[in-house]
């Protein structure tokens, strides 16, 4: 089990960084988290790196911007790196329809945004159950 996790967050939702940061303080301290908002910046941040990538994505699938989180995933799954790291959506749009696109697509896991404390609180308490105690989860490496 590694020291660190680092999920990179692509969400232009300033405040769901902020919840997911408060909440990880005290359920998943070994959490890092990279937010970035939208495909560009997400794009610059794995073409940049050096060293040890995300050990998994957070994709909000409703970006206001273009490319948004679909097309985001799909250009993901083509990266001869990224295409190894779980890509879970966290979305709050319920549609069983945009659920089957996501996964076509090559999402891990589609789920729906927490709308209170408590909900928050539990989804990260599952997100470190299952992807940092329990899942293995590649450790990629990126750059030279």
């Amino acid at each position: 089990m590694p020291a660190q996790f680092t999920i990179l967050l692509v969400d232009d939702n300033p405040d769901v960084a902020d919840i997911l940061k408060r909440v990880s303080s005290q359920s998943f301290p070994e959490v890092h988290y990279v937010q970035v908002n939208n495909f560009t910046e997400a794009s610059r941040y794995l073409d940049d790196l050096e060293g040890l990538g995300p050990n998994i994505v957070l994709l909000d699938v409703n970006l206001q911007t273009e490319p948004g989180g679909l097309e985001f995933l799909t250009q993901m799954r083509k990266h001869p790196v990224v295409c190894l790291v779980p890509i879970i959506i966290l979305t709050g749009i319920t549609s069983k329809a945009l659920a089957l696109e996501a996964y076509r697509r090559g999402a891990n896991a589609f789920t729906i945004k927490p709308f209170d404390y408590g909900d928050w609180k539990a989804y990260v308490n599952d997100l470190r159950t299952f992807w940092f105690l329990t899942a293995t989860v590649p450790r990629l490496y990126f750059g030279g």
